[in-house]
């Protein structure tokens, strides 16, 4: 084509290139057509190539034809496209006696003003299958003449037609590779905030995919079907494309900020807003890359491969409501699944824990369907119980997608739409604000399932972590409001995760989770950019900020995902070592303050137990940690206020309950040594697993040990007598009536873990981080019976345990002992012994 600066002469009064270029210009100014624009600047290239042909043919002394191929051989030549030609010669020699033909020839086009890229082939080079340059024959499927010898390509034609009849299973492969391989090159979405409208998925280069493989599976009825159900989307961006080459004078394809207003002002039907002119893109792009996405699959599906086989043992995982063929779901009764939000929540856990798309079929029914979907929830909204099972999965992200491709997750949740394909202007993110949403989900996803990928330091924090749900919940809402209220969009987004979670009843306590991770999600990075964090008072106020390590480590959580879905390079490793300092920091902070910051009476935090109680309350509470308050809320304790009560009666309480995913044991006693041992030791006895403990005492030297524990033989839950005897055990033992000893004894042995084991017992002594006790930090691979072993090793060191913290993810144990011996920290020499005790009793030496 013609540089700006350049005008290519012609004689006779026949019109240059650029003047062609200039007339399409001034008539799409008018009627905004592409098809008049690809038309036209076809026909004026193949003029052009014709009549370069005719003055070098006469001179060729032999036969050889020029054929268009690719974009030009489908007659979708824009403005400022490269032509590409294919120069056929029957042999090989004939290559060496049309040189001059084949410098000439490309050079007169160049100088008529266009773009030319060819290749001289033989009939034999075309049909002979070179997969290192699949790009030729997927070109080839658009030839078309233009000059010279016909008979040749017609040769040639008939010869392509056997050759892509039996190469087509391995061309689509390859075409599907570099389909792949093209789409993770914008990280798989067509949510750019600028996107390049012809190489990134939803692009022109996806509706191309759809034609090539729809030549190279003539059969396939459902391609074709697809391919003609876009013709609005295509000629969408058709559109588009020739509006970008006309404004930039070249082959540019990239939608910038500015462009998107002067489209947004031209080629609506009336002048939109550029953020909502781009949902218009952004839902044509959907359409063209859920059906190249579907083309892919089914190409990618033909093969008798292990991979193949492996696909079709999951359909194993089919169910009486849907079931599982070749890596797709499709529904057994579609109209019972969709019918209500319950069930289609249900469908799309089964792909939140298996990580399988929906069918084609599948997905144009709950398309279908969702204006239903969104009457039924305007009278009836599924409740949290499903939400939390779908957000409990590994595949959290791709379900989302899905509900969002499919609709029904702006029929469950009305407020998405506010978000959905939202553009905020900023030259730091790259993607749309939903968008931006499912790839920090896809973060904490990669986390769960340890991909390599995702850095090591918070997939351990994340098996740290409890209630995943919630942090993946807090993520789909932490920027809902930037629809809403994009100048305070915490707030909004606050207001609006409020509202949602009323309407699905989400548990208070869980809300407040929620909410407090939403309202702080930005608290950590304004930490990293503009705190001294070797300022004391920096790790002071994230510790007033957050209030607990559970809630530190949810939000440094959120935080890297936040972060790392801003654009692929936003976690630099400065980043990402700047954002676990400050989770150390607050870390480091919060256990300082377990042991020193206790409630006193005069504490302001009273003021929520007004009431019957308030006296009662006091001196329950007085000496507590002050994390008591932070994860207690009003109703739990005025309860163990009550439980505290019967002491005077019983001289000790023990209450056991059922929750959601595991059991809780609340025990109250007066302090004595041993006691936080012999509880372990009685729920040992039981073979239960202790998930989470802790264990703290007050002012009046009552004990308050709380025990969250897993049943695995569900003994508990078969034989509800069970629990008043378990109840009856751990208050025999703590009165003395009953041993710890014996009723280990009664137990049938576990198998201690190897010293092979894959966590090696990690045993770590910190002085400074308490006033009055030494903390120590154990690290050890879990088994039944592991914390009455170490809790036991302690008491029998001499030591007390004035605080404990207690935790357990999959195999590993995370135990916290706040301890000191004689009323004082611990000297090095019982250091040193007590390492050597505890490792030992982790059955680590």
């Amino acid at each position: 084509m013609l540089s700006n600066s350049t005008t290519a002469e012609t004689t006779g009064g026949v019109p240059t290139h650029r003047d062609v270029i200039q007339s399409l210009a001034a008539a799409f100014k008018s009627n905004r057509d592409p098809h008049q624009v690809l038309a036209g600047r076809t026909a004026a290239a193949d003029e052009l190539v014709a009549r370069a042909a005719a003055e070098h043919v006469a001179a060729a002394g032999c036969r050889f034809t020029i054929a268009a191929c690719g974009g030009y051989g489908r007659r979708e030549l824009f403005p400022y496209s490269d032509i590409d030609l294919v120069i056929l010669v029957p042999h090989e020699s004939d290559i060496g006696a049309l040189q001059t033909v084949f410098s000439d020839l490309p050079q007169a086009l160049w100088d008529a003003g266009l773009r030319v890229g060819h290749s001289v082939r033989t009939v034999a080079d075309c049909v002979q299958l070179n997969e290192q340059n699949v790009e030729l024959h997927i070109s080839l499927l658009d030839l078309r003449y233009l000059a010279g010898d016909r008979s040749l390509l017609d040769e040639l034609t008939g010869k392509l037609h056997d050759f892509y009849h039996r190469h087509a299973h391995l061309l689509m492969q390859r075409l599907a590779e570099l389909s792949r391989t093209r789409h993770a090159k914008y990280n798989d979405t067509v949510f750019h905030l600028e996107p390049n409208i012809k190489e990134t998925p939803g692009g022109l280069r996806d509706w191309h995919l759809l034609h090539w493989l729809g030549l190279l599976m003539p059969q396939n009825e459902a391609i074709r079907e697809s391919a003609l159900a876009l013709r609005n989307p295509v000629e969408f961006l058709s559109r588009l494309r020739c509006f970008l080459h006309f404004q930039t004078n070249r082959d540019s394809n990239l939608l910038t900020f500015d462009l998107q207003d002067g489209a947004a002002q031209e080629l609506a039907d009336e002048p939109l807003p550029p953020g909502e002119w781009m949902r218009l893109y952004f839902k044509g792009a959907r359409q063209i890359s859920q059906s190249a996405l579907r083309a892919l699959e089914y190409a990618e599906t033909q093969d008798t491969s292990l991979v193949q086989q492996f696909r079709d043992w999951r359909s194993r995982l089919s169910t009486s409501e849907f079931t599982v063929s070749r890596e797709q779901i499709f529904l057994r009764k579609p109209t019972e699944t969709t019918a209500s939000g319950e069930g289609v929540l249900g469908l799309f856990a089964f792909v939140s824990r298996h990580g399988i798309r929906l069918s084609w079929d599948a997905q144009r029914r709950l398309r279908a369907d969702a204006p239903l979907i969104e009457q039924h929830v305007a009278t009836s909204a599924p409740k949290w119980p499903l939400w939390r099972e779908l957000f409990e999965q590994p595949h959290v992200a791709l379900a989302l997608r899905e509900m969002e491709e499919t609709r029904a997750l702006n029929a469950l949740v009305p407020e998405w739409n506010a978000i959905d394909s939202l553009v905020v202007r900023d030259f730091y993110h790259r993607y749309t604000v939903d968008e931006h949403t499912f790839v920090a989900i896809e973060a904490i996803d990669d986390l769960a399932e340890a991909k390599p990928s995702s850095p090591h330091r918070f997939r351990e924090l994340f098996e740290e972590a409890e209630e995943h749900a919630l942090l993946r919940f807090a993520l789909l809402l932490h920027d809902v409001g930037k629809g809403t209220d994009p100048g305070e969009h915490v707030r909004g987004s606050v207001n609006t995760a409020r509202t949602i979670m009323a309407r699905i009843d989400v548990p208070v306590e869980d809300q407040e989770n929620i909410l407090f991770l939403i309202e702080h999600h930005l608290d950590l990075s304004l930490a990293m950019n503009s705190r001294d964090l070797d300022d004391p008072s920096a790790a002071r106020q994230l510790a007033a900020q957050v209030g607990t390590l559970e809630r530190l480590r949810l939000l440094a959580l959120l935080t890297y995902a936040d972060i790392s879905a801003v654009n692929p390079t936003a976690m630099t490793p400065w980043r990402l070592e700047q954002l676990w300092r400050v989770y150390l920091l607050g870390a480091e902070q919060l256990r300082r303050e377990l042991d020193t910051d206790r409630i006193h009476s005069q504490e302001a935090g009273y003021a929520v137990l007004e009431g019957d109680l308030a006296p009662e309350a006091q001196a329950f509470l007085d000496g507590l940690p002050t994390r008591y308050l932070r994860t207690h809320g009003r109703e739990e304790i005025l309860r163990q206020v009550r439980l505290a009560a019967e002491l005077g009666r019983h001289g000790v309480v023990v209450e056991i309950k059922r929750q959601s995913d595991a059991w809780q044991a609340i025990v109250m006693a007066a302090d004595k040594p041993g006691l936080f041992a012999m509880v372990c030791g009685a729920l040992a006895s039981y073979g239960l697993n202790i998930l989470k403990a802790e264990a703290a005492a007050n002012h009046a030297g009552l004990v308050v040990d709380q025990f969250r524990f897993a049943d695995p033989l569900r003994q508990l839950e078969l034989n509800p007598t069970e629990v008043d005897q378990l109840r009856q055990t751990i208050e025999g033992v703590l009165r003395g009536k009953l041993k710890v000893e014996d009723l280990l004894k009664r137990r049938r042995p576990t198998q201690r873990p190897s010293r092979g084991a894959s966590i090696h017992p990690m045993v770590q002594f910190n002085r400074e981080a308490s006033d009055t006790c030494t903390l120590i930090d154990f690290v050890g691979e879990d088994r039944p019976g592991l914390l009455y072993d170490l809790a036991s090793a302690l008491s029998e060191a001499g030591c007390n345990i004035e605080l404990v913290m207690i935790d357990t993810e999959a195999h590993k144990a995370i135990d916290v002992f706040y301890v000191t011996r004689d009323g004082a920290k611990l000297s090095e020499a019982d250091e040193e012994h007590l390492k050597v005790a505890l490792t030992r009793a982790a059955g680590g030496v």
